[in-house]
Order: structure tokens, then C-alpha cells, then sequence
């Protein structure tokens, strides 16, 4: 029986290459707004969860001691392992793992980050209580995921959404819910903040299956005025665009 992790490997697998040249995963401000927020020390080792072609791992690299980068999808690391050539970074190390069992001892880690990835987790508790544990004392994990405001309607409609953009999506929690999530695995919040990008909507039927872009475009259609006020679904240009929510996340192992 194919699990979770399974779907996850097939679908990033064969999206992997289009993952080393994505403008937004690529994007050297988001990058530099996660490294400002992680505050990095030149003597750190740091621990990059779901790297994928591990943009976030080589920018933080010049910044501290040794980065591992771990993924559970081997085409990803493959591209990661291209970038690093790339770039010149031999103090990164990219490997295959599953955050819902580190390959690592306890208190190995000054930082953890994980960066657009836990939506895709099958058990957050689980990966939130591994974070905990590789984690030094007093040291901090830096998350930047998919979000949702607290809204029952938004919630609902784009996690459904999303699920049909891609099989491999669980969900994207609330603010509110992080919140509970990291206390709940031992982490003092220090910031969290949700924010909101317009984009296209294309991108929720790009590299999607034509049975899923049709049911997309259903739920967007039979959206009344209100509900589409909510989503900020409006023309641009001629191009219909919906908001997607981001959280950003800092939070301390207590």
C-alpha cells in the first residue's frame, strides 16, 4: 500500500527540475527575509527540513559553520546537489530524510528552518516534536508555509483547493492553530505573522491533471460575489487572481 510520503515522492519527483528555476522558491528577498528573521551565527549548524532543490540551505550557508539539507525525494536532492556545485558551497550536505523521523541525534542543531513544506506533512505534531528534539536548548526553528486567515469559509475552500492542485497536500493550518501546534510540542512563539501574496490562477491549475483544473474552475465559478471578496478573487489585467496566505513563523525550544 502506497503511503503518504509515497505520493509525495512521485509528485515532487517529477516536478523536481522546474523546482531549481521557480522564481518564488528562488526569490532572493523571501530567502533574505528568512535569514534576517533566523538571525544565523557564523559558528552554527543548521538543519534545513524538506530542502527540496535546496534554495533556503545555500543561502544560508555563507552564514554559519555547516547546513544539512534533507528531503524525501531523491530528484530534489539531485538538483540541490547541481546547485551546490554551483555555488561552491562544500560546508552543505544534502541527504535523504524524513522529518517525522530525523536521522539525527538529540541537541544536534543551533537552527532548524523549514520553508513551504509543512502543509505537506502527514502528522505535524510528529515533526514538530523531532524539530524539538534536534534542537539545542534555547535555540529556534524558522517556518514560512502556506496559511489560511482565521475563517471558516477560506479555510475550507482552499485546502480543498489545494488538495486538488496537489494530491500531496494535508493542510494549511491558522495561525491560531500553529500557535497551539508549537506550544504543544515545547516551543515558546517569538513571531508569527500572517501575510498574503495575489497570484495568478494559474497557479492552481498549472502542472495539474485536466479531471482536477476543471473541478477547480467549478469551485471558483459558483463562488458568490461575497466569497469571492474573501479570497480576493478579482481580474488583473484580464487574468483572474486569488490570494494565497503565507505564515511566518519563529519559535524557541523551551
Amino acid at each position: 500500500m502506497k503511503t503518504h510520503e509515497d505520493r509525495v515522492k512521485r509528485t515532487f519527483g517529477k516536478r523536481a527540475a522546474t523546482y531549481t528555476t521557480s522564481k518564488a522558491h528562488a526569490d532572493p528577498v523571501s530567502l533574505e527575509k528568512i535569514r534576517a528573521l533566523a538571525s544565523p551565527k557564523p559558528e552554527w549548524t543548521v538543519l534545513d527540513i524538506a530542502t527540496g532543490t535546496g534554495h533556503l540551505a545555500l543561502a544560508l550557508a555563507p552564514h554559519v559553520a555547516r547546513v544539512v539539507g534533507i528531503d524525501l525525494t531523491p530528484e530534489m536532492l539531485a538538483e540541490a546537489e547541481k546547485l551546490k556545485a554551483q555555488y561552491k558551497m562544500p560546508h552543505v550536505e544534502f541527504r535523504t530524510g524524513d522529518v517525522h523521523g530525523l536521522p539525527f541525534d538529540a541537541c544536534s542543531f543551533d537552527l532548524v528552518t523549514c520553508r513551504r513544506a509543512p502543509h505537506h506533512f502527514s502528522d505535524i505534531k510528529k515533526a514538530l516534536q523531532e524539530i524539538h528534539r534536534v534542537l539545542k536548548p534555547d535555540r529556534c526553528v524558522v517556518i514560512e508555509d502556506r496559511s489560511i486567515p482565521e475563517d471558516d469559509f477560506v479555510d475550507e475552500t482552499m485546502n480543498k483547493l489545494d488538495l486538488l492542485h496537489d494530491m500531496s497536500h494535508v493542510r494549511e493550518y491558522r495561525p491560531s492553530e500553529w500557535r497551539s501546534l508549537l506550544l504543544e510540542a515545547g516551543f515558546l512563539v517569538e513571531m508569527l505573522e500572517l501575510s498574503a501574496e495575489h497570484r495568478p490562477l494559474t497557479s492552481l491549475t498549472m502542472n495539474v491533471d485536466a479531471r482536477n483544473v476543471k473541478k477547480i474552475k467549478a469551485i471558483i465559478s459558483k463562488l458568490t460575489r461575497q466569497q469571492k471578496e474573501l479570497m480576493n478573487i478579482r481580474d488583473v489585467n484580464g487574468q483572474p487572481y486569488i490570494n494565497h496566505w503565507f505564515v511566518q513563523i519563529k519559535a524557541k525550544k523551551a
